[in-house]
């Protein structure tokens, strides 16, 4: 279970304040006009951001001050990331090593992480070959490596088409059921958040609130999200 604490989250000049729980294998949404604080919440989670009041804990244990990397957090960025001069395999391996000293069985791991998100028989190819919804794919098939109860996505499809979207959304919804991990999701677009999230956090004036389903929240929006959504 993640907790924020009486949180406050430090991004340069803005400060962002949160006091809410996240029950494990849950799927959020993170809603809330542009500027509010969405990408400052999640990286706060992830240990990018300081936290310079309150705690973050997980499973009981305080991890507001624990470096991104001992984090129990797998994060998808709205870029892939993918290094252009490292073939898919191994983009795909940093995800169980930052070295790519890689066992046998860990190879193993990559070829079937690489089939799961549809991309067998890819190893060899370099980024610039494949399309933008190929690297997305990578993208989620190094994070499924990583192995975390705590998946923080960033609008990683946000540049993808309408269907494609879809397509890769519903994949990350299946591969969070797989594994039981817990899913916070930063989303523009309703009928995103509404194809694969069950609970949302407004984030709104400076503060993230508490989980309210989904679905309530985008049918009976208060006037700050209404205003942003056009509805």
């Amino acid at each position: 279970m993640l907790k924020l604490e009486s949180a406050t989250i430090r991004n340069g000049s803005f400060t962002l304040t949160a006091d809410l729980t996240v029950p494990d294998s849950t799927t959020i949404a993170v809603i809330g006009p542009s500027g509010a604080g969405k990408s400052t919440l999640i990286e706060g989670i992830a240990g990018f951001l300081p936290v310079t009041q309150g705690r973050i804990t997980w499973d009981g244990t305080d991890i507001t001050g624990h470096p991104p990397g001992s984090r129990p957090v797998a994060m998808l960025f709205q870029e892939d990331n993918l290094f252009p001069h490292l073939t898919l395999a191994q983009n795909v391996g940093l995800g169980l090593s930052p070295n790519l000293r890689l066992s046998q069985g860990d190879k193993t791991r990559v070829t079937a992480a690489l089939e799961r998100v549809g991309l067998a028989g890819m190893d060899t190819r370099k980024p610039g070959e494949l399309s933008g919804g190929q690297r997305s794919r990578a993208a989620l098939a190094r994070v499924m490596l990583q192995d975390k109860p705590l998946l923080l996505l960033d609008e990683p499809f946000a540049a993808l088409g309408p269907a494609l979207r879809m397509e890769m959304l519903d994949l990350l919804a299946e591969i969070a059921g797989e594994t039981g991990a817990t899913l916070l999701m930063i989303s523009h677009a309703p009928e995103d958040a509404r194809r694969i999230t069950t609970q949302a956090i407004l984030v709104a004036n400076g503060t993230a609130h508490a989980l309210q389903p989904t679905a309530d929240l985008l049918d009976d929006p208060p006037p700050v999200l209404r205003d942003y959504l056009g509805s």
